[in-house]
């Protein structure tokens, strides 16, 4: 048994009243105001609390099963008619999910690769990996890689998490 932090409340009038008792009194742990002393004022009011079993829990927090959730949840939902010849000289292997606006140019994309809205790619090869919105990869081999939005990575092979904003030149 484990909190994953999924609520589905019911009570929400007394979660609030709770909520706002906690603030009045200047209730906090760990110098937050917590959903969690709110939960605990309903269940000392007498409102009981069910759990429910949960079939798939990913710690989202590691780069591996950040990448196994994308994985399953493209294998589920991704657009499977998404075709090759919808971008220039470029495989698709599904499933992939790839953004509103993506260029893709003489490129392999795929397995379990989602692509954020307005990236750009070219001359790359792709495959279970996230790429963020408005990035830009140039002339790269990537696997297994997390790499944030507005970012721009060219050259070599690599394994790489990188959060938003970066620049990286590897050739």
């Amino acid at each position: 048994m484990a909190m994953v932090g999924l609520y589905k409340i019911r009570e929400s009038e007394q979660m609030f009243q709770c909520l706002e008792n906690n603030i009045r009194q200047g209730l906090r742990t760990h110098g937050e105001y917590s959903l969690t002393d709110a939960l605990e004022c309903m269940i000392r009011a007498g409102v009981k609390f069910q759990s429910f079993k949960v079939e798939n829990w990913f710690d989202c927090g590691r780069k591996e099963t950040l990448l196994e959730s994308n994985a399953l949840l493209l294998k589920k939902y991704a657009d499977q008619s998404i075709a090759s010849d919808r971008f220039e000289n470029t495989v698709i292997v599904q499933p992939v999910s790839i953004g509103a606006g993506c260029v893709i140019r003489n490129s392999i994309i795929g397995p379990n690769v989602a692509i954020g809205e307005n990236s750009t790619i070219d001359y790359s090869i792709v495959k279970n990996s996230i790429i963020g919105a408005y990035s830009k990869l140039y002339d790269i081999v990537l696997d297994d890689s997390v790499i944030g939005s507005d970012t721009n990575l060219r050259g070599e092979s690599r394994s790489v998490n990188i959060g938003d904003t970066t620049s990286i030149d590897l050739g």
